[in-house]
């Protein structure tokens, strides 16, 4: 699903089990085992918003959607190892059923464990969710390349202070303790309005927020499409959360770029259509944040309006593939 000639990391796949049929089946993932050192209940809950919302990214629905897990885990003998086990499993229970989406199928590997130094250490208990989902339309289909140089990027959803068990705290060596929360009702809202949204065709692109947060997928977004961008951090929607609101005393920077709150994604928009998708979307929290622009820069301008993030894409990209190279 990436654009034509440019590489990039897909939301999902879409596949056509029969080539006479316009139905399509879309199969997407959620993981990040770095939530479950803080609790594993939010690790479970964000695993399951993230599977979702990448359904929806490529131009999918809920209606027809269902969960599977996989739960990879220590001994769970030991009352530490079935503590974590059982709160991630109240998870998948309580935010499916809210989500209405029901697990069909699973599976679990236990007793992963090791000896070091004649002690037993056991791996981070991981959980993976995998979400299947039936297209009505598979030419409906969207990809996460943006398109065109004019066109306006969104941000679709609420950004909070929730850095715990982000991809920045770890690259600063911190794992800090505020994790992305999930809030299923008003996330099914939001993803069947713009599940609506992108089956109407106003929108070109789209992308879900997951681990780097929001500066990590406008900057896929860019470089995937051969194109730059422009992006002003303080129309992005944030909000604390004690109080629920916007605010400019606690606001940074890097949290409003590098937060992995749950249930948010980043959307290209034709100028053109810009009033029927802000008129699709009322009563959603959104922010148009910028535009798509010619050339190779990548260009961030934090909440003082001075530029914060500087570069190249083609850098940008570098940085995403070399890892793969091996």
């Amino acid at each position: 699903l990436t654009g034509i000639a440019n590489d990039g990391p897909s939301d999902a796949a879409v596949v056509k089990p029969r080539l006479d049929s316009p139905k399509g089946v879309i199969v997407s993932c959620g993981i990040n085992f770095k939530f479950g050192f803080i609790d594993p209940y939010w690790m479970a809950a964000s695993c399951i918003d993230e599977a979702l919302r990448q359904i929806i990214a490529v131009g999918g629905s809920l209606k027809e959607a269902a969960l599977l897990d996989n739960f990879c885990w220590g001994n769970p003998d030991k009352p530490d190892r079935l503590g974590s086990l059982v709160r991630s499993a109240l998870g998948c229970y309580r935010i499916a059923k809210d989500f209405g989406t029901p697990f069909i199928s699973g599976k679990d590997s236990l007793y992963n464990e090791y000896s070091l130094g004649g002690k037993s250490k056991a791996i981070p208990g991981t959980l993976l969710i995998s979400a299947i989902a039936v297209m009505d339309d598979t030419d409906k289909t969207i990809s996460m390349d943006v398109k065109k140089k004019g066109n306006l990027i969104y941000v679709i959803g609420d950004t909070y202070p929730e850095l715990g068990g982000s991809h920045y705290f770890d690259t600063l060596g911190f794992l800090g303790n505020s994790l992305p929360r999930v809030n299923p009702r008003k996330a099914k809202v939001l993803m069947d309005r713009l599940s609506g949204v992108v089956n109407k065709g106003l929108i070109r692109s789209a992308h879900d927020c997951s681990e780097g947060g929001l500066g990590v997928a406008l900057a896929e977004m860019a470089f995937s499409g051969g194109l730059g961008m422009e992006i002003f951090l303080r129309e992005a929607p944030y909000k604390t959360k004690d109080e629920g609101r916007r605010t400019r005393d606690d606001a940074r920077n890097d949290f409003i770029l590098f937060s992995e709150s749950n249930s948010r994604f980043v959307v290209e928009v034709d100028k053109a259509k810009q009033k029927d998708f802000e008129r699709a979307m009322k009563g959603i929290s959104f922010g148009l944040i910028g535009c798509v622009s010619a050339g190779d820069d990548f260009k961030v301008y934090g909440l003082d309006g001075n530029p914060c993030v500087s570069a190249d894409i083609n850098y940008l990209k570098e940085a995403w593939q070399r890892p793969l190279r091996w």
